[in-house]
């Protein structure tokens, strides 16, 4: 009963995941577009646009940070298993619970810690030192503590998923793509 609920809740943190990382991926394209529009401006037109630059890396800071927790639910990341896949299920339990919760722990005090530095940039107006840059470089630095808090979210669902064997629940299988080679954007 109690590993159900666990279920229950991991689902729901990993539906937020999902819909942020789907909306996330999107601005990989438009940092497609924007690079091959800078490509054009310098070799067309002898020209670029400082704004447009720095817009390139404003676009790769949400595909890098909203996107990590996203990669992590559909196993996308790299994983060493040299010495984990010799433990019997019990430790490899008992690991996946402890490694979940340095996430957990890691992810808050990222959060805690990128907070003051966003509201500092806020506070004091922060824009782009160069001519023509952007302004607004808060909400650039604002992706810090979001991309760690949706890392949080899917740690936790992580967390509860590897704690429903010790509540008598079965190891649930790792996520999968619905269809392989499915892309976040489609």
């Amino acid at each position: 009963m109690f590993a159900l609920r666990l279920e229950s809740a991991a689902r729901i943190l990993d539906l937020i995941v999902e819909h942020a990382g789907r909306l996330a991926s999107w601005t990989g394209f438009a940092l497609v577009l924007v690079m091959a529009f800078n490509v054009l401006l310098r070799y067309l037109f002898h020209t670029g646009s400082v704004a447009m630059q720095e817009l390139e890396w404003h676009l790769m800071a949400p595909v890098s940070l909203l996107c990590i927790a996203y990669a992590i639910k559909h196993e996308g990341h790299v994983r060493v298993d040299i010495l984990y896949g010799r433990f019997p299920p019990y430790i490899k339990q008992a690991l996946e619970v402890v490694s979940c919760l340095v996430a957990v722990a890691f992810s808050a005090i990222i959060i805690k810690l990128s907070i003051g530095y966003v509201m500092q940039s806020y506070m004091i107006g922060e824009k782009s030192p160069d001519p023509g840059g952007l302004p607004y470089r808060f909400i650039l630095k604002a992706m810090i503590p979001l991309g760690f808090l949706l890392l949080l979210v899917q740690s936790l669902a992580a967390t509860l998923r590897s704690l429903i064997p010790f509540f008598g629940g079965e190891v649930p299988p790792a996520a999968q793509p619905d269809k392989p080679f499915e892309h976040a954007a489609e």
